[in-house]
């Protein structure tokens, strides 16, 4: 008789046992298994880049529903202070905000990483609202603006729901006038002709020409509008990107309005001046106290934090409140 032949079997608790299958042949060199880890291990990478960037399949063959999620940033570059390629300009990234933690946690580490690739000297604050009044986002900017410092030289007002996806989008020093980032022909939203939000760059010079934004818009809208005015009040004019070839697949929005809406109320009172120019507000009256200061890292991204109280004159404008 020939020899026995080897069974893997899996030994039982009363004695039995069970054979297992053979997974792999008698006899397999590491080079083999090598290979096969390192398939397996690119095969996982792969499928994590798919699902995170919405292009991976959906189980059950159904559409994506839900917001497509951005891949969690490579560690971020830190800026080469003394590297004279960086060029001599730095940006005030100024982020309204209030309790939007998650989407704070996406923005601050993968904004750095973005323009430190195109190697922009950067600072990022986040304008934090902590008081009891109704979201003000033109004031926050306007905190931004005059808290950011003299070694920033120009800003960029920048929602915290929009992250830019092409990298050819330009962040750099807007010296011939406002640059509007987020174009209406790019906005996933926002589509009419005369539309600045989402994201704006202005040297400081130019805001200061414009007297900054209107503090009287408390609640979500129009404040982007009142500024286009400004704008062109200045003498200024607007210049949007060229060459950019992916549309509204040019920007991500984070923004879910199914989970946190907008306070879109309007008053009477408030409803008759959304649609007005402020002609002495601005810059030159606002009203704020900073609670602290506070410099922080979020997954390796430097950023400043402000806590900021606005002031408001319920006589001016009643709609500040909720009331």
């Amino acid at each position: 008789m020939g020899p026995a032949r080897r069974r893997d079997t899996l030994r039982l608790r009363g004695g039995g046992s069970l054979p297992l299958p053979r997974l792999f042949p008698g006899r397999l060199s590491a080079f083999p298994l090598f290979l096969l880890a390192l398939l397996l291990g690119f095969a996982s990478l792969l499928w994590l880049q798919l699902s995170c960037s919405g292009e991976g399949p959906v189980p059950g063959g159904q559409e994506r529903s839900a917001p497509r999620q951005p891949c969690p940033p490579p560690a971020p570059l830190l800026p080469a202070q003394d590297e004279p390629s960086w060029g001599p300009h730095r940006l005030a990234l100024l982020v309204p905000f209030r309790e939007r933690f998650e989407e704070l946690l996406t923005f601050v580490p993968y904004m750095h990483r973005f323009l430190s690739k195109k190697k922009i000297r950067h600072r990022i604050f986040i304008l934090n609202q902590v008081d009891h009044f109704r979201f003000n986002r033109a004031s926050l900017i306007n905190v931004g603006f005059l808290e950011s410092g003299n070694d920033t030289d120009y800003i960029a007002m920048h929602d915290v729901d929009l992250l830019p996806l092409n990298e050819h989008l330009d962040y750099s020093f807007p010296e011939a006038g406002p640059f509007h980032v987020a174009s209406p022909e790019l906005h996933p939203l926002y589509h009419y002709k005369t539309y600045v939000g989402g994201i704006l760059l202005l040297t400081k010079q130019h805001y200061e020409l414009c007297n900054g934004m209107s503090n009287r818009f408390w609640g979500w809208g129009r404040e982007d509008d009142e500024f286009y005015r400004r704008i062109k009040g200045a003498g200024l004019q607007v210049r949007r990107p060229s060459g950019i070839t992916t549309g509204y697949e040019t920007f991500q929005h984070l923004h879910d309005p199914a989970w946190r809406k907008r306070d879109q109320k309007r008053i009477a009172a408030q409803k008759q001046e959304q649609f007005k120019v402020d002609r002495e507000g601005g810059l030159n009256n606002m009203k704020y106290q900073i609670e602290s200061r506070t410099d922080l890292s979020v997954a390796g991204a430097p950023c400043t934090v402000l806590n900021i109280l606005l002031d408001c004159d319920t006589n001016e404008t009643p709609w500040c409140t909720f009331g």
